[in-house]
């Protein structure tokens, strides 16, 4: 009597491990990827995929297109990935690596293969130190998200330098390849590079409010901005992004000059 109430406990008993085994199982979040923001950033990295086979193919043009095009979509992955609350680790990861091959590899061989290797172990060097500073700048970026507020980057977003050299490429496609061109793009290749790796503090626009009210001038903004775009895409994108990068080191300078003469 007392062995079979001890079997019959011991059912019990596992049953109940097996009823909390299903719960906890049933609570567990099930393992996945969010669709939409890493299909956004599954097309940056293939427009930097494509610019990286363009520019072995020669066409230079839609090299530097397929960049900028792949600027668009990781510009919208992040906001997406804010908007509808789907941020992952993984797509943190996935998007650096994106960044790595669209904004790193991709202008660096683009710009090589363009006019920067002319200038032989000179031009290798620079795209060199651009692929480099790139990756270094990626890493940083990693590290110091944690800990940083996200309203400034530290050193140029590596997006905008790679709207530097691809700006160059596309804006230099009716000139005259020439000595003094191809060391335009080699210096060019090179301060980003270096730009990116900068303690430059850069302005973040990852906090405006997408989904907020705006003034009908800010739309208006826009709208003009696109038409001037338009005008004469390349060299206007180019202007663009030369201003961008600039104007943190003209700050800085300007500062300096400023507490020099004060203190004078």
């Amino acid at each position: 009597m007392v062995e079979k109430s001890r079997a019959v406990d011991k059912v019990v008993k596992l049953n109940q491990d097996q009823d909390s085994d299903s719960d906890l199982s049933s609570r567990r979040p099930r393992k996945g990827i969010y669709l939409l923001p890493n299909i956004l950033t599954t097309g940056a990295l293939f427009g930097g995929f494509y610019a990286v086979l363009s520019g072995f193919s020669g066409q230079y043009e839609w090299a530097a297109m397929a960049i900028f095009a792949a600027m668009v979509f990781d510009g919208l992955d992040g906001r997406v990935a804010r908007m509808t609350n789907t941020q992952s680790d993984f797509g943190v990861q996935y998007d650096s690596l994106s960044d790595m091959v669209s904004f790193g590899v991709a202008p660096a061989v683009v710009a090589y293969g363009w006019g920067v290797g002319d200038l032989g172990k000179l031009g290798w060097a620079a795209a060199f130190v651009y692929a480099s500073c790139a990756a270094l700048r990626l890493a940083r970026f990693n590290v110091q998200a944690g800990v940083s507020d996200g309203k400034l980057f530290t050193g140029l977003p590596s997006p905008v330098a790679a709207a530097l050299v691809a700006g160059l490429v596309w804006s230099a496609q009716d000139m005259q390849s020439s000595l003094w061109l191809s060391a335009l793009g080699a210096l060019v290749t090179a301060c980003a590079g270096l730009l990116m790796v900068s303690n430059f503090k850069y302005p973040s626009f990852k906090k405006v409010n997408m989904r907020g009210k705006v003034p009908f001038i800010v739309i208006l903004s826009v709208v003009m901005g696109l038409v001037v775009i338009t005008i004469d895409p390349p060299r206007i994108l180019f202007a663009m992004a030369v201003v961008f990068s600039l104007s943190a080191p003209t700050l800085w300078l300007a500062s300096k000059l400023g507490w020099r003469e004060k203190d004078a």
